[in-house]
């Protein structure tokens, strides 16, 4: 991705934002310069900013995700079972712009529409072996209730609702009706190692430095 672009969809996204009600923490508008400083250790030691990902492929109108993780706790808390053991993101997905089928070996995480259009996610169950199953249901709750749906379904996510996302539960998600600006809330994020996808793909973007950048991406640090 160039980085012109990165810097378009960061400003067009903080917009798509607001228009819901949703404001950023302020770090979200922090220079390079000071997001680099010492006073930012944390944010970036948890990988907590924008991230923008085309998943390595280069095309991110279909294929891609706009992300802003606001809190993130850490692995050695989760590890022993205490302290800060959560984390939440906002994201966007655009129209019909895909997010690859992976999985999550730690995290657990809610999905939740906040607004736009409906989210669809296509869901499997896992093997024993941590691969994809195409024969067993796979059930999820949905805001409290189970729901069991066949291998490869479509749950359809309309803004206010949410799915629970058990680690080994494999899904890809994609906007219909318009773009989708989601929720997560989760166990303690870590996109460096707990992102298993079913086909071979890259999680952040390769960036053709055309301009200065105007926000650090989390890659980035």
């Amino acid at each position: 991705m160039k980085r012109s672009d990165v810097n378009d969809i960061i400003a067009a996204s903080e917009a798509f934002m607001r228009s819901f009600g949703y404001a950023l923490p302020p770090f979200a508008y922090w220079s390079p310069e000071r997001i680099g400083g010492a006073e930012a250790a944390t944010i970036r030691e948890r990988g907590m900013g924008w991230d923008i990902t085309d998943f390595g492929k280069g095309r991110f109108d279909e294929l891609g995700l706009i992300l802003f993780t606001t809190r993130n706790g850490s692995l050695a808390d989760l590890s022993s079972g205490r302290g800060m053991l959560y984390a939440e993101k906002i994201m966007i997905s655009r129209e019909r712009q895909m997010t690859p089928m992976h999985r999550h070996d730690l995290k657990a995480e809610d999905i939740i529409n906040r607004g736009g259009g409906d989210l669809v996610i296509e869901l499997f169950a896992s093997d024993a072996q941590g691969g994809i199953d195409r024969q067993a249901d796979v059930t999820v709750p949905c805001d409290g209730v189970e729901r069991t749906l066949t291998p490869g379904a479509h749950l359809r996510i309309a803004p206010g609702e949410s799915v629970t996302l058990m680690p080994g539960v494999w899904h890809s998600f994609w906007a219909e009706g318009g773009d989708c600006l989601i929720g997560e809330v989760s166990t303690v994020n870590d996109d460096k190692t707990d992102n298993i996808f079913a086909d071979p793909v890259g999680r952040f973007s390769q960036i053709d430095e055309d301009a200065a950048p105007t926000h650090l991406l989390v890659s980035d640090y």
